[in-house]
Parts: C-alpha cells; sequence; structure tokens
C-alpha cells in the first residue's frame, strides 16, 4: 500500500524566468509598465518598490492630469480604464481653443487669430480626457493588487520601501532597498515635480529654471459654457489654461457646476497672482481667459508650484538601468503632455522587452538599444516644443505676440498642419 508521501506528486519547478524587472515608483507611469508587463511578458517577475506606505489612502488626491487619446487607450487595453469611469470623475476633452490675450498686429482678419481642434472633425470620439491623479492611480494600484494575488510568485509589491541606490553589477543592476537584490534590470519611474528633484543624477542632462510660477486649482463656469473644452491662452506674464472636469464644487459648502482644472504660468519675479486675494483673482481670471470661455464665477484656493525643465539625455545607463515618465523628463506645463509622454515610453519599453525575446528569455541590452532609439524622436520634439513656448515668454512682447499670432492663423488656416498638430497631440510623434 502506498504512503501519502509515495502517492504525492511533486509539483514542477516554475518555469525560468525570462527576465526579472525592478519598476521604481508606484505613480501612473511606473503602474502602468507593471500591468502591462505582467501581461505582456508572462515569465518576468516584476517587483514594484514604492516609498509611500501601503495603507497610504492616494484616492483623493485631486491633481488633475490631461490624459491623449493614445493614453485612454492604453488604459483601456490595460483594463483599467472602466474602474477609472466607474468612479465618474472622468471629463472628456472634445476640443481645444489656444488663443492670446495680446492682440496680432499684423492680423489682416478682423477676429483675433486662435487654432479651435474638435474631436469631430478629426473624427474621434474624444481627443483625450481629464481625470484627477487619485481617481487614475487607485484604480491602477487595485489591477495591481488583484495581479499579485492571482501570481504572487512572480508579482510583487514593496510599499514603505525607499530604493536608497543603484549599482551595476554583471549581467544586471543592484538594487539597494533595505536589502541589496539583484535585477536584469531596473526601471525608474519615480519623478515627481520640477522642485523636488535634485541635481540631475546622471552622465548628461539638461536642467533650467524657467523663473515662473504655476498657480494651480479650480474654477467654476457658467452653465451656458460649453462642456468638454480645454482652453489655452496665451498672457503677458504666460501662459494660462482651463481643463474640463466633471460637475462639482469648487470650493467647500459652494454651488456645485460645470468645473474646470486651472493652470494659470506667470514670471516669478513679477507676479501678479501671489498677492492677490481670491476674489481679486476671480476679477483677473475674467479678463484674460478667450470670450468663448463665459464667464468664471468662482474660483479655488490656489496652490503654486515652481516650474523649470530637468531632462536626462539618455534614457539607458550601465545597461540595465533605464528611466521614464517624470523621473525621463520634466516639462513645462503648457502642453499638458507630461504624463502622455511616460505612458508612451511605457508603450515601447514593453514593446521593445518583446521583441528582444527570445526562447524565454530578454536581451535586455539590445531591448534598451533599440528602446533609447525609438523614444528619442519623440520625447526631444516635444522636450524642445515645450521649451521654446516658455522661454518665449522673454521676448520683447510686441515681437513675440506677433509671431506667435500669426503662427496661431496660419495653423487654423492650414487644414493638413492642423490636422498633423491634432494626431501629435493625441499620439505623439510617429
Amino acid at each position: 500500500m502506498n504512503t501519502v508521501e509515495d502517492t504525492a506528486v511533486t509539483p514542477p519547478p516554475l518555469a525560468p524566468a525570462g527576465l526579472s524587472m525592478a519598476i521604481i515608483g508606484a505613480g501612473p507611469a511606473g503602474l502602468a509598465l507593471a500591468l502591462q508587463a505582467a501581461q505582456a511578458l508572462p515569465q518576468a517577475r516584476i517587483t514594484v518598490f514604492d516609498a509611500r506606505p501601503a495603507d497610504k489612502d492616494v484616492s483623493g488626491d485631486p491633481r488633475a492630469l490631461a490624459l491623449s487619446l493614445g493614453s485612454v487607450q492604453e488604459l483601456e487595453r490595460m483594463g483599467v480604464w472602466t474602474a477609472i469611469q466607474a468612479r465618474q470623475q472622468v471629463a472628456p476633452i472634445l476640443a481645444v481653443h489656444v488663443s492670446q490675450q495680446q492682440p496680432t498686429v499684423l492680423w489682416p482678419g478682423r477676429d483675433q487669430p486662435f487654432v479651435a481642434i474638435s474631436a469631430a472633425e478629426q473624427g474621434v470620439a474624444q481627443l483625450g480626457a481629464v481625470v484627477s491623479y487619485g481617481t487614475l492611480v487607485a484604480p491602477m494600484q487595485a489591477a495591481w493588487a488583484q495581479a499579485i494575488a492571482r501570481q504572487p510568485d512572480r508579482l510583487l509589491m514593496r510599499f514603505g520601501t525607499p530604493v536608497k541606490g543603484l549599482k551595476p553589477v554583471p549581467g544586471g543592476v543592484e538594487v539597494d532597498a533595505e536589502i541589496a537584490e539583484s535585477f536584469d534590470l531596473a526601471v525608474v519611474a519615480e519623478g515627481g515635480v520640477f522642485a523636488d528633484q535634485p541635481t540631475l543624477k546622471w552622465p548628461q542632462g539638461v536642467s533650467h529654471d524657467y523663473a515662473q510660477t504655476a498657480w494651480v486649482g479650480q474654477v467654476l463656469l457658467g452653465e451656458d459654457s460649453e462642456a468638454g473644452v480645454a482652453y489655452e491662452r496665451f498672457t503677458p506674464s504666460g501662459p494660462a489654461a482651463l481643463l474640463p472636469l466633471a460637475d462639482g464644487t469648487v470650493v467647500p459648502g459652494g454651488p456645485s457646476g460645470r468645473r474646470a482644472a486651472l493652470v494659470w504660468c506667470v514670471q516669478r519675479n513679477d507676479d501678479p497672482v501671489r498677492d492677490l486675494t481670491d476674489a481679486q483673482r476671480l476679477v483677473v481670471l475674467n479678463t484674460i481667459f478667450h470670450e468663448r470661455v463665459g464667464k468664471i464665477h468662482q474660483v479655488s484656493s490656489l496652490k503654486a508650484f515652481p516650474l523649470g525643465l530637468n531632462a536626462h539625455r539618455s534614457l539607458v545607463n550601465d545597461g540595465a538601468v533605464v528611466r521614464i515618465g517624470n523621473a525621463a523628463q520634466t516639462l513645462h506645463p503648457v502642453a499638458g503632455q507630461g504624463l502622455n509622454l511616460g505612458l508612451r515610453d511605457v508603450h515601447e519599453l514593453l514593446s521593445a522587452l518583446k521583441g528582444a525575446s527570445v526562447g524565454g528569455r530578454v536581451d535586455v541590452a539590445a531591448a534598451l538599444r533599440h528602446f533609447q532609439r525609438r523614444r528619442q524622436p519623440d520625447r526631444w520634439a516635444l522636450i524642445a516644443g515645450t521649451d521654446f513656448l516658455a522661454r518665449s515668454f522673454t521676448w520683447p512682447a510686441p515681437v513675440l505676440a506677433t509671431v506667435r499670432g500669426l503662427g496661431l492663423g496660419a495653423m487654423q488656416a492650414l487644414g493638413p498642419l492642423k490636422h498633423r498638430l491634432a494626431r501629435t497631440m493625441m499620439f505623439g510623434l510617429r
């Protein structure tokens, strides 16, 4: 008679992992990479590190994030977009309107020049969407926890574990996070905002303080204002933007209605916002935006953030460390494309890793060479474009207004050029 020991079947050993990956940072870019890598690289072992404690609730973080259509599609492919929409805090971007406050002296038309791009004319349901940080990250974090529960042998989350350093070792990289662990690949996705970033710790990089401040908050629009429109307005002090939000209140106890997220950029040494009361800020806001916005009825308290550029020339270092998202480039918000650039980093990195997979193993060096080559044109085009616009506010006002106004008018008049701009906004440079 066989004993229990005799009849027990020894489970087969796990298939050798094709890749061991450390992802540093559980923000949108880091979680997007983790979720998609778990699907695209079924043999990979993936560990996500984040300094925040596991019990910290991020769902209420109100910071507004603008998602391009391409980013929305990435979230759909991850399987999290339905959960994000279920929070009923998603506002579609149906149109974008760009104009400037200063008159264009040489403009021949009766109305001042502008650029208007709509989803309808581009043949899409929406150009993108606006969500809060918490609305985006909380469902992504929940989806990652569910993935870990299904496959705990290869997926891991380490909250409350700041990474203190990375060191190249033969065949990979050593991650110092309380204990030293070796991985085939480390992806740094923890960037933060410009003010929180120290001097670039990379062989080469570009860093510039724009000496500008972004005042960020929310405004309440009139019920007759057009829904789903994002406005960009160039003013003598800097760009100001309104991004559509789901209906709600902007001040405690205030009326509920049509809201927009406000990003108001001004020169730091000549700040027209800092010393004003909320009531005075409301009066000024009603003078700077295009008449199409309608009346702004209420403004929330505003928070200030210094603005600057940090960009690493190379995305790959020591053969096994790569940076994505804000860890690779922190941009001026004038184009609202920072997160979208990071999600395109994720897409291209996964494509490169899958393409370099042979027989269940991944040639990391070859994948990262391909990733760097593919990502540089898109990221540097956007870096250069936002840097040009940010620096342009130091030009003499008449020159700036004329050049920019003529450019807006030409863009609106030339259909193919406007279509190209719209496609770049939605999907990046391809």
